[in-house]
């Protein structure tokens, strides 16, 4: 399987500690945030708190249509947000098929 920068990206913000995984882990940071990236798949309840969490750091939500929990390198994750401003601006830059922008309205 070919791998997409996007998958590389994440992973250079796995490396260097730079991404919150999980509700409780998002919740817990005061700011910082510079994007949201959210498993289009998930349940309603999820999907609005990954709502809530973008418009409380007033960043974008990108929604992952497929394979999050493999992206993310952890089972049963659904939200995960990036910490680094650059590799936020990158992943923004490189959305495939696989990822939507969030742009308001229904998830």
């Amino acid at each position: 399987m070919v791998k997409s920068k996007i998958d590389s990206y994440v992973g250079f913000c796995l490396r260097s500690r730079k991404i919150a995984l999980g509700s409780g882990a998002i919740d817990a940071l005061k700011g910082g945030v510079f994007l949201l990236i959210a498993d289009a798949t998930a349940a309603k309840n999820s999907q609005k708190l990954a709502v809530k969490f973008k418009n409380r750091f007033s960043c974008p939500l990108v929604l992952c249509k497929s394979g999050f929990e493999t992206l993310v390198n952890k089972g049963g994750c659904k939200i995960a947000a990036i910490k680094d401003l650059e590799l936020s601006k990158a992943i923004l830059a490189n959305l495939d098929e696989t990822f939507e922008l969030y742009s308001g309205g229904n998830v």
